[in-house]
């Protein structure tokens, strides 16, 4: 791999992003593909940070600052992407449930479904069901990824999948459950379908859904 590919995975790693810019437009001043660009460097140095992430080597705050090192590079290399006809992988619905304020975690999910080449709508935070049906009868999203931080709020997610399940659209998406609370159970209480406990799973769990669908 070339030198610049990797310093680019290094540079995201340390959360470097305007030095991640630069080598980006450098590497394709080079004449080096906007997808491999976006495959060996951008998605390889998100993947090690993802990896550390799981294993508690590194923590929320390494994780944003890599996370927009990341959002700078693909934001630099999105044109050169659509020039090539680089077709994302499918679509996510992303957002924290009503009366839920909390969005770190919805925005490391966001990042890493990014980083996996997933397109991705988010809705925010404090989403009423009825905003999430809106949207995705408009999107068509492959993915409905509903996040929770709180006791108190975890029954919201089977109140938006039983909306879902009433508006005759539940058959047609892959929902998907998170957040610190959220566990195996509340999947199965709440009708989802898959459920994550970290950002960089979430990424993993939702690839192979969308490659088996």
């Amino acid at each position: 791999m070339s030198d610049i590919l990797v310093r680019i995975s290094e540079e995201l790693q340390n959360g470097k992003a305007k030095v991640v810019k630069q080598l980006v437009e450098d590497a394709l001043a080079e004449g080096i593909s906007a997808q491999d660009i976006l495959s060996d460097a951008l998605m390889a140095g998100l993947d090690v940070i993802a990896v550390k992430f799981k294993n508690n080597e590194v923590y929320v705050p390494e994780m944003l600052v890599a996370a927009r090192a990341m959002n700078m590079g693909t934001a630099t290399l999105k044109p050169y992407l659509a020039e090539s006809g680089a077709k994302p992988m499918g679509k996510a619905l992303l957002g924290t449930v009503k009366g839920d304020l909390h969005d770190i975690g919805k925005n490391l999910v966001k990042i890493m479904f990014e980083g996996k080449g997933i397109d991705v709508i988010d809705l925010g935070v404090d989403v009423p069901p009825e905003e999430f049906i809106r949207v995705q009868k408009e999107e068509k999203a492959d993915i409905i990824a509903l996040s929770a931080l709180l006791t108190t709020t975890m029954d919201e997610m089977k109140v938006t999948i039983d909306a879902f399940i009433d508006a005759g659209m539940r058959d047609d998406v892959i929902i998907m459950v998170g957040g610190a609370p959220v566990n195996e159970s509340t999947k199965e209480s709440s009708g989802a379908d898959i459920y994550a406990d970290d950002a960089a799973t979430a990424a993993e769990l939702a690839v192979k859904a969308l490659k088996d669908k």
